[in-house]
């Protein structure tokens, strides 16, 4: 199977649900803040709503990172757009509302930010919400480059890869197995994230072989991200993006 590729080059930096640890986690107020420290590439995770439109949130359930309860697969868009998902990170953000992808996309293709879409499944939803995703990034990325989808789960990129054969795909582990290669070549997988904490050299090998950029997470420390470029690391995902951004400028 023939790996899509992507339109744009991969950035170094990309700002870890939307502008890392400078904003809420997955809001638009984090895009905006990525856009304007000059890290041009983001990254946030997508789950869907009981109406099965999808969200920009990381978890399974709403009451870490908004001010509603319950899970957001059980939750309906009326409910989900109305939410404050600022006010845990500082009162100033207060009144910040969880982002549709829909206004997520919209926001980075007027500021012109690369985009890394993390499918976050709930339970028992994976290929549902990876089909959704995937035709909803395909919809709203028309006519310009697509964005990189990648997922933990390799039913929802699989179902990702059969609802839009040319979306490019990453294959996402936190430490890669034996068999990631052939677990990534089954989708098509463009390239390899895992942690960075639990990359070793053969990995780094075996993707460098197969011209497979790996993208490490979650990297806070420049001397960290440094040493990962050196060794081949390709781009990492970081919440210092004021401290990391610099290093992938350099």
């Amino acid at each position: 199977m023939i790996r899509p590729r992507l339109g744009w080059s991969l950035p170094r930096v990309f700002a870890h649900r939307c502008g890392g640890a400078l904003a809420p986690e997955n809001t638009l107020s984090g895009l905006r803040i990525a856009a304007m420290l000059g890290v041009r590439a983001v990254e946030f995770d997508v789950m869907l709503s009981a109406d099965g439109s999808p969200w920009l949130i990381h978890d399974e359930t709403l009451e870490r990172t908004t001010d509603g309860c319950g899970r957001v697969c059980e939750t309906r868009d009326d409910r989900l757009g109305v939410l404050d998902a600022g006010a845990y990170q500082h009162p100033s953000f207060a009144g910040e509302t969880l982002p549709s992808l829909e206004s997520a996309a919209r926001l980075c293709r007027k500021l012109g930010l690369l985009v890394n879409v993390e499918i976050k499944p709930a339970a028992g939803l994976a290929a549902t919400t990876g089909e959704q995703v995937a035709r909803q990034v395909r919809e709203l990325w028309a006519g310009t480059d697509l964005p990189l989808v990648s997922s933990f789960s390799e039913v929802a990129l699989a179902a990702a890869r059969e609802a839009a054969p040319d979306l490019p795909l990453g294959s996402l582990f936190e430490r890669p197995p034996a068999d990631w290669l052939a677990r990534a070549n089954q989708v098509a997988a463009l390239s390899l994230h895992c942690d960075a904490y639990a990359l070793d050299d053969s990995v780094l090998s075996a993707a460098w072989a197969s011209d497979m950029p790996v993208l490490c997470y979650t990297v806070n420390d420049p001397l960290t991200a440094a040493a990962l470029f050196r060794r081949g690391v390709t781009a990492v995902f970081s919440d210092r993006i004021d401290r990391v951004g610099r290093v992938g400028l350099d």
